[in-house]
């Protein structure tokens, strides 16, 4: 199944919402949009294409109702979801979904793009758990692209599961979060052996975090 869904946030009034297939959204209050599965999505073969608008002065916060299950289909294995992200001049977008998880012979894809001015305010943090319970066997690959005012800003890559770069016989990580700010000036900091933040050369920052489980509490990723 594809589906494909449109936000659009201008200042002044209500974020206005178009698409179709398995993804909708539902506005819960003026500056706030939270995306809902209608029917079961990811599924082995699915593809998803959401993309946001903040037009310039606008604010928007962007969240899910519920974790996103990625689950295997009938005849393959592999889904994608895309996220395209634009803010405008002064604009001002905060992205924060609930996690997704990815059941035992799932593949997922998910790619986030970023394209914002110099001076818009964005926060994009994503959170990723490979497996239900006694479930070990996912695979995941999270990409984010972040341009600013048309220079490149951030190019990040991530994946999960057996066979990739992060699995060794040292180490196995089955949980990540991702969170790209900007602006922000913080100096660089590690966060005990499982995190750290890092400013980009261009401006704002970088928090990654690998673990085993996602923390119930997100304060604690940054202690």
């Amino acid at each position: 199944m594809y589906s494909e869904l449109l936000i659009v946030a201008e200042r002044g009034r209500l974020p206005q919402i178009s698409g179709f297939g398995a993804i909708t959204a539902r506005i819960t209050d003026p500056e706030t949009v939270h995306l809902i599965g209608a029917a079961a999505t990811p599924l082995g073969g699915d593809r998803i294409d959401v993309t946001v608008r903040v037009c310039a002065g606008a604010r928007l916060r962007v969240r899910s109702v519920a974790a996103a299950i990625a689950l295997p289909g009938s005849s393959q294995l592999t889904s994608s979801a895309r996220l395209t992200l634009y803010v405008a001049e002064d604009a001002r977008l905060d992205v924060d979904q609930e996690p997704m998880i990815i059941a035992g012979g799932a593949d997922h894809r998910a790619k986030t793009v970023v394209r914002l001015a110099a001076s818009a305010t964005v926060r994009v943090r994503e959170r990723v758990q490979l497996g239900r319970t006694g479930e070990t066997n996912g695979r995941w690959q999270g990409a984010l692209d972040a341009d600013l005012d048309n220079g490149p800003l951030l190019r990040h890559c991530v994946e999960l599961g057996a066979t990739t770069a992060s699995t060794d016989v040292i180490d196995a990580p089955q949980a990540a979060i991702g969170e790209l700010r900007y602006p922000d000036s913080r100096p660089a900091e590690l966060f005990g052996l499982s995190a750290a933040r890092l400013p980009l050369a261009a401006g704002g920052s970088l928090l990654t975090w690998l673990g085993a489980r996602l923390p119930a509490d997100l304060a604690t990723v940054e202690r």
